[in-house]
């Protein structure tokens, strides 16, 4: 549709962006961190459990997801009841759900006055609680998605020689998921060592990952050396991690479609009781964090008006701003990325970039190369639209994908300009697409927390930042106030959920980035 010469001018904002906010930043901070590697730092103690902490958590939530979330995905993809589409659409929800909102309803559940009475805090299971909220809902949902897939005739098959259901599961359905569900399990283990905001306000002193460990180092030590060796440890262990991704998805690839075997209701004592548990997993793992934090915002009511001050008036002005810059600018580039990439791979692959390196390193890498500009709120501002556009990328793209060519040269048969083909033809077509994209960058704006952290001034103040300083400070006013402001952030990502939920086509659809991170 495009010309190899639009394609080019197109291609250029984006690619311009991630070399000045990616690529070169990574660059400075593999050279801030290539010298002091050595075995020295690797025998720190200290540091060498705060790396291994880090891949020890990662692994630990994958199998964790895996043991809890294949049971469950199966039996969302085997049995139907009331409200099953809809248990499938919250799936999401966690999703867009900003780090600190978990985090939050983590430790209203299971803190000092938690509403469990269970004090998990200065243990690792707190981190690992926290981890499960956001990754638990990815490996169902792909798994579902696999067992979705299984055919109807190869399972019948298989029960006609005599195999039971267990058999039956190992033989066929589980061969069948796999490829859905082992490029999802490197994708967990990646937001989980390169997680930030959940680390940072559950792990404690002890069970702190790397990510936050780096966070210390330059905030309050001013060590770039040790920071910038154990960014450089962390990116090889991330970029390692993401070459096992994509080799999986290449090489494992997207099961062939073919007559699936539809759901049925569940009809015995077993299959409602496997239904049963099922739903019990989602509701604790899933759902009790967002609850335990509206339950402790309403039971806070009462400070609402004692909470609205200048402070948080400034905090909802500032993420508002940012929220709808990043909107706008994120969505230009990721429309001019999309309709660049076409059947260009390596460009479509570039999108992914931010998704890779942690925020943590992003910014870590721009504070190192751009020192001057690190007061200027351009700069925080990109740094946004580096964590957002990714996602309007892959959405307006995956819906260029699916979007018929004879649609386009049937209007240019007619005489319709290029200009006018994308503005009749493309555009209504492109928009629910682009508006799910928009949607989710709007949800890491609202919620971003580790770049702003680094980046940010007094007078930058977020919501996210705002809630940080009232956990960090004494009394119970405080952590009252923190509880409301966590429920309206979590009001405002819903309000997010519902503009992806009201764009339709399911295809295509982003998935969870590190805009949570």
């Amino acid at each position: 549709m495009l010309s190899r010469r639009s394609r080019l001018l197109l291609a250029a904002p984006p690619l311009l962006f991630l070399l000045a906010m990616s690529a070169l930043p990574l660059a400075r901070l593999l050279q801030e961190g290539g010298e002091p590697l050595s075995f020295d730092l690797l025998n720190d103690p200290y540091l060498r459990w705060r790396m291994l902490w880090s891949v020890l958590q990662g692994v630990a939530t994958c199998a964790l997801a895996l043991l809890l979330g294949v049971p469950a995905a199966w039996a969302l993809a085997r049995f139907r009841f009331a409200g099953r589409g809809l248990v499938l659409r919250l799936l999401m929800l966690p999703f867009v759900m900003p780090t600190l909102v978990a985090g939050v309803g983590v430790l209203a559940l299971f803190g000092p006055r938690g509403l469990s009475g269970l004090n998990l805090q200065d243990s690792p299971w707190l981190l690992l609680y926290g981890n499960l909220f956001f990754n638990l809902p990815l490996v169902i949902r792909s798994a579902a998605d696999g067992f979705a897939q299984v055919p109807a005739s190869r399972l019948a098959a298989a029960r006609s020689l005599g195999a039971g259901r267990w058999r039956a599961f190992w033989r066929v359905e589980w061969p069948a998921a796999l490829p859905w569900l082992l490029p999802n399990l490197c994708l967990v283990f990646l937001y989980c060592f390169s997680g930030f905001g959940l680390a940072l306000l559950l792990g404690g002193q002890r069970y702190a990952t790397v990510e936050v460990e780096i966070y210390t180092l330059v905030a309050y030590e001013l060590n770039l050396a040790d920071a910038g060796a154990l960014a450089l440890l962390s990116l090889l262990v991330a970029g390692g991690v993401a070459a096992v991704y994509a080799w999986l998805e290449a090489r494992l690839g997207v099961p062939t479609r073919c007559e699936p075997l539809l759901p049925a209701p569940a009809r015995t004592w077993t299959d409602r009781a496997w239904l049963a548990a099922a739903l019990a997993i989602l509701l604790i793992f899933a759902g009790l964090p967002l609850l335990a934090v509206l339950w402790k915002a309403l039971s806070a009511l009462d400070g609402l008006a004692a909470l609205w001050d200048e402070e948080l008036r400034l905090a909802l002005f500032n993420s508002a701003r940012f929220t709808l810059l990043t909107v706008l600018l994120s969505g230009l580039l990721g429309l001019c990325h999309a309709l660049a990439a076409g059947r260009w791979l390596w460009l479509r692959a570039l999108a992914f970039l931010p998704f890779v390196v942690s925020p943590v390193c992003v910014a870590f890498g721009l504070l190192l190369l751009y020192p001057s500009w690190s007061a200027d709120l351009a700069m925080l501002l990109a740094a946004y639209v580096l964590l957002a556009y990714p996602f309007v990328a892959k959405a307006a793209g995956a819906a260029l994908d699916g979007m018929p060519e004879q649609l386009a040269q049937a209007a240019r048969s007619l005489g319709a300009s290029p200009w006018r083909v994308f503005r009749r033809v493309v555009w209504p077509l492109l928009q629910p697409a682009l508006r799910r994209g928009l949607a989710f960058a709007a949800a890491t704006a609202v919620g971003e927390f580790a770049v702003t952290l680094f980046l940010s001034r007094p007078e930058w103040l977020t919501l996210t930042t705002l809630i940080y300083q009232k956990l960090g400070r004494p009394g119970q006013a405080n952590a009252d106030a923190a509880m409301l402001l966590s429920g309206l952030l979590m009001v405002l990502a819903t309000l997010a959920f519902a503009v992806i939920e009201s764009g339709a086509a399911r295809p295509g659809e982003p998935e969870k980035g590190d805009g949570r991170a």
